[in-house]
């Protein structure tokens, strides 16, 4: 395949808090030996390492520095990394918004990107006025754009408020319309960021699939920037770890994600955990509380259709009759997709340590990492309940296989209950 995209020695220099050099006499300097005596700018060779976490001891930081890499045609590249890598950056300078300092990028085709909410919107025009402008502006005539317009209308589903300003529009809605242009308009380059998180689920399934649909069935190549592994794994063939504006790691997307959960995530997935006394809940009475959790297969990872099991141990003061155990399942973004309810209840008498298997029977959740809340107590969401214990991400667990058909979501949605799935659990003293 011929290479989209080649950089070399990219870099991307900044001096905190000023715009230029910072002083007069600097911006000459700088200007006479650069575009006089033909020289290189001396201002880089002083800065640091963009490590946003310590305070440094020059104002002139490196967001990135000495960026080699080659994209092939058609391929989807995503790019991970801690907050403050460099990733936006090194998409800004793709999409040309801002130059490199040093280094040069060589492209093949137009270039369509979606970097942050809004960006390329002019807000006091309608979204059909919008499209029309980005498509001029990437070198399409009207009747390429009219052709097209049907189709972006309709994936960004906003036909009611096509003739709307778009100031008017919620932060979701302009990022559905900016996508769809962004998607719609042929471009040979794709280039997106983290806005994507912006949209509702629905539209975020939306989005991958058309991207993939760009780059599988159209050949185009994609740049996607997500700190949702999920999706990344999903979409990506390759990937690239940045941090503090170094490449860090390249290669397959399954080995770049790997790479980059064993060094960089905080929270590691371990199959048993005890509970310290930090985790429980400082407002509950403690009457019963949890001990441990553990996953009985050993293992933290499961498939799509694979039940969760885990065993855990809890431990009372006082004879408890109907006690039952409710979990909060969340995804790795932190957000709440399933309250599940137990039927299952149970006996425990003062002064005994009991271990009960608790089974969640995975209606086929999506490939990506989830953690989960627990408490025990006695009574039921409708009739009111008091819990003894509540324990806030004990433990945790991956979902890392996909059904054969990889874009079908196997969940049924509980509108009645805590969060968007229905999830089925079972209760059983050990």
């Amino acid at each position: 395949m011929p290479t989209a995209i080649k950089i070399e020695n990219l870099s991307k220099q900044y001096r905190l808090g000023v715009i230029g050099t910072g002083t007069l006499s600097h911006d000459l300097n700088r200007w006479w030996t650069m575009n006089v005596l033909r020289k290189e700018d001396p201002y880089l060779k002083i800065g640091e390492t963009n490590d946003r976490t310590t305070r440094g001891e020059s104002d002139y930081v490196w967001a990135l520095r000495d960026i080699n890499m080659e994209i092939e045609q058609g391929d989807v590249v995503g790019i991970i990394g801690k907050n403050g890598a460099g990733k936006s950056t090194l998409l800004k300078i793709l999409s040309r918004v801002t130059k490199p300092t040093t280094g040069t990028i060589k492209y093949r085709g137009r270039i369509a990107s979606l970097l942050e909410v809004g960006t390329g919107f002019h807000a006091e025009m309608t979204g059909r006025e919008n499209i029309y402008m980005n498509g001029s502006i990437m070198g399409m005539t009207r009747a390429e754009i009219t052709r097209k317009l049907d189709e972006i209308v309709d994936f960004a589903g906003i036909e009611r408020y096509l003739d709307t300003p778009v100031k008017r529009y919620s932060s979701g809605m302009t990022v559905r319309l900016g996508f769809s242009i962004a998607a719609h308009l042929e471009p040979d380059i794709l280039v997106v960021d983290e806005v994507l998180a912006v949209g509702d689920a629905e539209f975020q399934k939306k989005a991958i699939g058309k991207m993939q649909d760009v780059s599988k069935g159209e050949g185009r190549t994609v740049l996607f920037v997500s700190h949702n592994m999920a999706s990344v794994k999903r979409l990506c063939k390759n990937g690239i770890l940045l941090e503090n504006g170094l490449i860090k790691k390249s290669g397959l997307i399954d080995e770049v994600i790997d790479y980059y959960i064993d060094n960089y995530q905080s929270e590691k997935s371990m199959p048993y955990v005890e509970v310290t006394k930090e985790m429980h809940d400082k407002n509950r009475s403690l009457k019963a509380k949890f001990l441990s959790f553990e996953h009985i297969k050993g293992s933290t990872k499961y498939a799509t259709d694979e039940d969760i099991v885990l065993r855990i141990k809890i431990y009372s003061d006082y004879d408890i009759q109907n006690c039952r155990i409710n979990s909060t399942v969340y995804t790795s973004e932190k957000v709440a997709i399933c309250n599940n309810s137990s039927e299952d209840y149970f006996h425990i008498y003062a002064g005994q340590t009991i271990d009960v298997e608790y089974i969640i029977h995975n209606p086929g959740l999506v490939i990506g990492n989830y953690n989960m809340n627990f408490s025990i107590g006695i009574g039921n969401m409708t009739e009111g309940e008091t819990n003894y214990d509540v324990v806030k991400a004990p433990i945790t667990f991956e979902i890392d296989k996909p059904y054969k058909d990889e874009n079908k979501y196997y969940v049924k949605w509980d509108k009645h209950g805590w969060g968007n799935i229905y999830m089925r659990t079972e209760t059983r003293v050990l």
